[in-house]
């Protein structure tokens, strides 16, 4: 089984060791990572952007799975390349799993980043716009693309120290596919 493995840790510095440490989870369970960093393209040339697009949404075709990292990036939610993945691989009808390493409501993280009050029973942000308060860790549409297409999102208890480090939950999707394979 090829697990294709979303999240934002490709822009990390040490991107490479992390997907490496994703790939070695695989193994040992019997699957194939497919990290994004893993095509080899040139970056200089005019439509580098579109062929990461091409080989990404190849790569994500040859994947049985997807384990997306939802962990807020930069803001409140997940990034939204990783929510692509995400929405395209339900949309192709292949198993879904994912993990947020921290386990705050989105309307919580929300108000870390911009004021939030209260009108008419709904969060107002400060440009007036509606936050979205169901309880859960993100948007709805990830929260339950996951639930029937795989598995509900794996939170840990309490956030880990190191965010873009800790694996454990990764693992935990891991073990999941493998326990599920066909």
């Amino acid at each position: 089984m090829k697990i294709y493995m979303a999240g934002p840790e490709v822009f990390l510095p040490d991107a490479l060791a992390i997907g490496q440490r994703k790939r070695d989870i695989c193994e040992r369970h019997d699957l194939t990572g497919l990290y994004p960093l893993d095509n080899a393209l040139d970056l200089s040339t005019r439509d580098a952007s579109l062929q990461i697009f091409k080989g990404l949404e190849e790569m994500m075709d040859a994947a049985d799975v997807i384990i997306a990292n939802l962990t807020p990036f930069r803001g409140p939610g997940a990034d939204p390349g990783t929510v692509y993945e995400l929405g395209y691989m339900a949309g192709c009808g292949k198993r879904c799993f994912g993990y947020c390493n921290d386990p705050a409501p989105y309307a919580e993280r929300v108000a870390r980043f911009m004021k939030v009050t209260t009108a008419s029973d709904n969060l107002i942000d400060d440009e007036g716009l509606t936050v979205e308060d169901f309880g859960l860790p993100d948007n709805l549409m990830m929260i339950h693309a996951l639930e029937l297409h795989g598995h509900p999102l794996l939170l840990p208890r309490a956030k880990p120290a190191d965010i873009w480090r800790d694996l454990s939950l990764f693992e935990a999707c891991v073990r999941l596919a493998a326990n599920r394979a066909d």
